[in-house]
This record gives structure tokens, sequence and C-alpha cells, in this order.
């Protein structure tokens, strides 16, 4: 058995750009965002940290890393999902995200999943 068969995660991702909580004439361009991490792996595994980095449209980038996510620390069994919305604010009508999540399983094996690139852009409801 390989590594990956008993530690994996796959992560998807949706965007939809929120119009009403936006303001470009300040520069606030409001994205949700909705992630479904799903445990591809043969062993139960907790999410126990983040770690992002966001780029605008000037290539402005800036990280973020915490706990969890949206105040959890999931656990998954084998082939459950978690599913979440979170949201970011860009000073630019556009940008991209991508990241890793930190994952331990329950016997103690620490892994990372990566969280594909995705963009944010005002007709990112429309794909």
């Amino acid at each position: 058995m390989t590594e990956r068969a008993l530690y994996a995660c796959q992560v998807s991702v949706e965007t939809e750009y929120l119009p009403d909580q936006s303001s470009p004439e300040t520069g606030q361009y409001i994205y949700a965002y909705t992630i479904t991490i799903r445990n591809t792996g043969q062993t139960p595994a907790q999410l126990i940290s983040r770690h992002w980095v966001i780029t605008d449209a000037m290539q402005q980038v800036r990280e973020v890393k915490g706990l969890g996510v949206v105040g959890e620390q999931p656990l998954l069994a084998p082939d459950a999902e978690y599913r979440y919305t979170s949201s970011v604010m860009f000073s630019t009508p556009s940008g991209e995200m991508y990241g890793t999540y930190q994952m331990v399983a329950v016997d103690g094996h620490w892994f990372e999943v990566d969280i594909p690139t995705f963009w944010l852009h005002q007709a990112a409801g429309l794909h």
C-alpha cells in the first residue's frame, strides 16, 4: 500500500462574486468560495490548519495561516466530505487563491493537501 493511498484528500472549489456586498467605486470586490474536501485515503484524518496565498490583479500577495476552517477542524472518515463557504475581499476586480491544508490522520501521520489555484472574477458565477 502506498502512502498516497493511506493519506489523501481531494479538494474542489466553486466561486461566486457577491455584488450586493461589493463596492467597486471604493475598490472592494467580495467573493464567496465554497470548498469541498473529500477524504480519498484509507485513514480517517482531521483538518488542523490552512495556509492561503491570495494574489490580486495588481500582483499584490498576502498570505493567511490559521487553525481550522470557518472555526472548525473537521474529522473526515474515508470517503467522507466536508463542505464550507468563506469569503475574500480584493481591492481589484479579480484575483486568485491557492494553498494547502495541514491534516493529521488518526494514526498520527501528518500530511498536506494542495488546494488548487482558483480565480475569482466578476463573471465567476457564470461558469
